[in-house]
């Protein structure tokens, strides 16, 4: 027969079979559209208000705690890891000065808070937000779920490129092949797992360099003393972390405040007291005499100056918690002239006592404040730390909604603040990092060097990142790209120059930790998307479901069944493998999809798009819960009761708006606007599924083919009459509609108090025969211990154990 059709084709004529497909596509497209059409836009929720400046004031001492902690606590180490075999010039105090006022003014205040903070995801920062820029911006993420209804989202804010442009062509470019999306992820990926490093190396180095200050008054106190002290300072700093940033943050604040004046206030008294001259450091000339005179020695102590500006990171990643405004006024009139009053101070005080190199902050403390300030320090040294472990969890959280890293439990600690979470999987291997960090090096040099390196890693990774967002975001002149590319890269490498000779010195320990998180995050992302396209791949055709009659071929139990998929359109294969191996099911089903989106966070209004798929009488809908990375793991127990009410709201809206003639068959799109399937994705498709549902022979798959074929042509005939005009609507009489609404809901409702049964899928994922030694060790072990250990999708989505359903199936990837 088949032969008879290939023989009948003539030119400019439709053989049969392309007509049958194309029937089939028509239904499938009528049956089962994208999501876009229920996509609703709320404007203006997120306009930023304007504030006043008693508010702008509030809120910058507020900021102090939280941003500047990690940057305000550098004084206590950085002259010591400059010169850590001693200082041989007063002139070389002088140049390092210079090169730390010069850090400071390019580094933080130009670079980071003038231009990198403008760069932030509706006030989200750190290196996955701007990734989340680009993937609106650019079709770069590897899981390819986007749909079109996500761009109407009021927080999906996008700008789209002028043809011809530099930023078209770039955007062009870095979607032309896969491998640059890759590259872009694997940078990303980089600088995020150098800021879980700095969640390790920032609280050993503050709080060891803080709880130094009890050996300078008792020089014959064994050092292992001050590891224990840090230690024990440690453990009790992460044990509060549950408590949350709004219980245990309350005095941050005051703490840093007071810190920043003490160190402002020193600094000025030993100016004054030991040397004036070093106020000349300001001038650059220093910074080329400084290198002239000392040579190699001069540009590897650049690892040591790099200190002076660590916790900048953290500043951008912490700005969710302020508004833009409020940290410039903070740093710029506050913390910007504390540091460098301090570093003066210090440099005054070195000048004329040389031999004090290892100590010279508390040494440069007057006696009669040395212990109120070793109180401040500790304080302000906890804080820091407390702002890089809060950082940390942020980075963690974007990386789950990414699909990057393993799924942890996360908890929300405010119910006021949504932003501030405590992660006990995080918080313990963080503890004992910095445990053994601290017991190993036990000095600060050593950890100096490897938090240098994780640090100038960060801010290469940034600036990369930063010329994408000049380009596609911001639509910036070339040249202007350009001059921030370079002077950035040159002050940069610069640092990570000096860095890699300190590797062997403590630097390798950034970099093994990195190495250890890249891999975790690489392994986990490669079999996601594995795992994602093994479901698009095999997902079950519309047509096939409707081959199965209004009962699907089963016994139809009350209840609602809510099954699980990462598919935002079609039937998942884990479907077709339920009711293959079990003879009944619910009377309502529901596909969940839930959906984290390259967002910071999704509107409840816009969270739920809900849709009918097949005819009425299947009583079978389509759900996408969609989630920004703020969002993640924000779903409360009453999950559930969200989705069937949104539930409820369709079947009214759908009932007062569908044709009166085809109510009981089917319930047409109240939008006309939506993204078509394509024919060759839905042939390619429908043979799949022919393969994946088999156990049939030829001839069985054949009239399965025809039958469907048979109920296409028949229903389109029904969904789409040739005599009606089109967008016609012809609403039924008003009893008509409320009787039918009420039998629907009065059905659901019944349905619900029946009981609802969550679905999901257990999944093991394994490698193909014959895939190379690598893929097997990444999938087989890698993965498979990381799955493991990680949180089940169950306990992600609080699903209750005693309604959830698991249906055992292995993807082969």
């Amino acid at each position: 027969m088949a032969e008879r059709v290939e023989s009948s084709v003539t030119e400019g004529e439709q053989t049969i079979e392309d007509r049958q497909i194309g029937a089939m596509w028509e239904l499938e497209k009528k049956l089962d559209q994208p999501m876009d059409e229920e996509a609703n836009k709320i404007n203006n929720m997120y306009r930023e208000k304007g504030l006043s400046m008693l508010m702008l004031l509030r809120l910058s001492f507020q900021s102090l705690g939280i941003v500047y902690g990690d940057l305000g606590t550098s004084p206590l180490y950085v002259f010591y890891n400059t010169f850590p075999n001693g200082i041989d010039d007063k002139e070389d105090v002088i140049g390092a000065l210079s090169l730390i006022i010069y850090s400071l003014l390019l580094i933080p205040l130009i670079k980071y808070v003038f231009i990198v903070c403008k760069a932030n995801d509706n006030g989200q920062g750190g290196t996955l937000a701007i990734y989340s820029l680009l993937c609106r911006h650019a079709k770069v993420k590897l899981i390819p779920n986007q749909r079109r209804s996500d761009e109407d989202l009021t927080t999906y804010s996008r700008t789209v490129s002028p043809e011809g442009s530099f930023a078209a062509k770039t955007k062009k470019w870095l979607e032309g092949k896969h491998w640059r999306k890759r590259a872009l992820l694997v940078i990303v990926l980089l600088g995020t797992c150098m800021m879980i490093g700095d969640g390790i190396l920032t609280p050993a180095i503050s709080v060891l360099s803080a709880t130094g200050g009890i050996k300078v008054n008792n020089p014959k106190m064994s050092g292992d003393i001050v590891v224990l002290v840090s230690i024990v300072i440690l453990v009790g700093l992460f044990s509060m972390q549950h408590y949350g940033t709004d219980k245990v943050g309350w005095l941050f604040a005051p703490i840093v405040l007071i810190w920043f004046l003490f160190i402002g206030a020193t600094g000025v008294y030993n100016i004054c007291k030991h040397d004036t001259s070093v106020l000349k450091a300001f001038s650059p000339t220093y910074i080329y005499l400084y290198f002239k005179r000392r040579g190699r020695d001069g540009w590897i102590s650049l690892g040591g100056i790099l200190l002076s500006i660590t916790g900048t990171e953290a500043l951008y990643a912490d700005i969710a918690y302020f508004p833009l405004v409020a940290i410039q006024l903070a740093f710029t009139f506050f913390v910007f002239p504390c540091l460098l009053l301090a570093y003066c101070g210090q440099a005054a005080y070195l000048v004329n006592n040389k031999d004090h190199y290892k100590d010279a902050f508390y040494a440069s403390i007057p006696d009669s404040v040395y212990w109120p300030m070793f109180v401040v320090a500790t304080g302000a040294a906890i804080v820091g730390s407390q702002a890089t472990i809060s950082g940390t969890y942020s980075i963690v959280k974007q990386a789950v909604a990414h699909g990057c890293f393993p799924r942890v439990k996360i908890v929300h600690t405010s119910k006021k603040f949504i932003g501030q979470i405590y992660c006990p999987d995080i918080n313990w291997i963080l503890m004992l990092g910095c445990i053994a960090v601290t017991a190993s090096f036990k000095n600060q040099s050593q950890i100096g060097n490897a938090y240098g390196t994780a640090v100038v890693l960060v801010m290469l990774v940034t600036t990369i990142l930063m010329v994408l967002i000049m380009l596609l975001v911001w639509h910036c002149h070339w040249i202007l790209v350009l001059i921030f590319t370079v002077l950035s890269l040159f002050v940069e490498l610069s640092y990570f120059s000096a860095v890699i000779f300190k590797i062997d010195e403590g630097g390798w320990v950034p970099l093994i930790i990195a190495a250890i998180s890249l891999l975790v995050m690489s392994v986990w992302h490669y079999a996601t998307v594995k795992k994602y396209e093994f479901e698009m791949h095999s997902k079950v055709s519309m047509s096939w479901i409707l081959g199965l009659g209004p009962s699907l071929g089963l016994v139809r139990v009350p209840g609602i069944g809510l099954v699980y998929t990462e598919l935002a359109s079609g039937v998942p294969h884990i479907f077709s493998h339920f009711i293959t191996n079990l003879p009944a099911i619910h009377s309502i089903v529901i596909f969940v999809c839930v959906k984290y989106l390259p967002v910071y966070t999704v509107p409840e209004e816009e969270r739920f798009l809900m849709k009918r798929i097949g005819p009425k009488t299947f009583r079978m809908f389509r759900c996408v819960a969609r989630y920004g990375y703020k969002d993640l793991h924000k779903k409360d127990d009453d999950f559930e009761n969200k989705l069937l009410t949104k539930l409820f709201s369709f079947i009214r809206i759908e009932t007062m708006m569908e044709p009166a003639s085809n109510s009981s068959t089917y319930s047409s799109a109240y939008s006309v606007n939506h993204t078509q399937e394509s024919r060759e994705d839905l042939i390619h498709n429908n043979n799949n599924n022919n393969h994946n549902i088999g156990n049939n022979n030829d001839n069985n798959n054949m009239d399965m083919f025809s039958s469907m074929v048979d109920y296409t042509v028949s229903t389109l005939d029904t969904i789409v009459p040739t005599d009606s005009p089109p967008n016609a609507v012809r609403f039924s009489q008003d009893n008509t509609i409320e009787e039918e609404e009420t039998n629907e809901l009065e059905f659901l409702k019944n349905c619900k108090d029946s009981g609802v049964v969550h679905i999901m899928g257990n999944t093991v994922v394994k490698a193909r025969n014959g895939s190379w030694l690598p893929k097997k060790i990444a999938i087989d072990y890698v993965y498979a211990f990381l799955a493991k250990v990680c949180r089940a999708n169950s306990v992600i989505l609080h699903v209750p154990h005693e309604t959830l359903l698991n249906v055992g199936q292995v993807f082969y990837v």
